[in-house]
C-alpha cells in the first residue's frame, strides 16, 4: 500500500506532463467551429440601413464571406480596408454588425465605406452566438447553398487574405460554376 502511494504522485505528475507537451503543438489561433458543414442557422433581422429584415435565405446563391464586425473592435477598423478592396475585386461579403450600436453602425460605414452586399444588425447578439462567434472579427466562407464551409477567427489583412483565404474562397466559387 504505501509502495502505490509513492508512485501516484509520479504517475499523474506524467499524466499532466503529457498533456502540456501535447498543447506545445496545438494552434492557439485556431477556434474549431461546430457549425462547418452545417446550413446558415435561421435568422430573421433588419438591415444595419434599417429599410428591410433580411434571413438565412438571402445568403443562398453566391458563395460569400460572412463577416462578423462591431464598431467597438479594434480589429475590425485595422480589417476594414481590407475588406473594401477585397469587395472592389469582387469578392461577396455580407456583414454581421454584432452587439452594437446602430448608429454608430452607420456612421462607421459612412466614414469608412460599406464593404458588405448585405449588412445585417445583430443588437442583441443571438445570431452571434447561434454562429458560436466569440468576438468580433469573425468570417465564415460560406457556399453558394448557403452551408457554412469553414471560420477565420481574427483580422483579415493582405497577407492572410493572400496565403491563407483567397483558395478557400477561389475553391468555392470555382465549385459554384456550373
Amino acid at each position: 500500500m504505501k509502495r502505490w502511494l509513492m508512485v501516484l504522485p509520479l504517475a499523474l505528475f506524467l499524466l499532466v506532463a503529457v498533456f502540456l507537451y501535447r498543447g506545445l503543438y496545438l494552434d492557439p489561433a485556431e477556434l474549431p467551429s461546430a457549425m462547418i458543414g452545417k446550413p446558415f442557422p435561421a435568422f430573421s433581422l433588419p438591415t444595419v440601413q434599417g429599410d428591410k429584415t433580411l434571413t438565412q435565405a438571402d445568403l443562398i446563391g453566391k458563395p460569400a464571406l460572412v463577416n462578423v464586425w462591431a464598431t467597438w473592435c479594434i480589429s475590425c477598423r485595422v480589417e476594414h480596408p481590407v475588406l473594401n478592396k477585397l469587395a472592389e475585386n469582387g469578392v461577396v461579403i455580407y456583414g454581421i454588425n454584432y452587439k452594437d450600436d446602430n448608429a454608430a453602425a452607420l456612421k462607421w460605414l459612412a466614414e469608412f465605406h460599406n464593404p458588405y452586399q448585405l449588412d445585417v444588425r445583430d443588437e442583441d447578439g443571438n445570431l452571434g452566438l447561434n454562429l458560436g462567434v466569440y468576438g468580433a472579427p469573425e468570417t465564415f466562407f460560406i457556399d453558394a447553398k448557403g452551408v457554412i464551409r469553414d471560420k477565420f477567427v481574427g483580422v483579415i489583412d493582405e497577407v492572410v487574405w493572400r496565403e491563407q483565404l483567397a483558395a478557400k474562397y477561389q475553391a468555392l466559387v470555382d465549385e459554384a460554376k456550373p
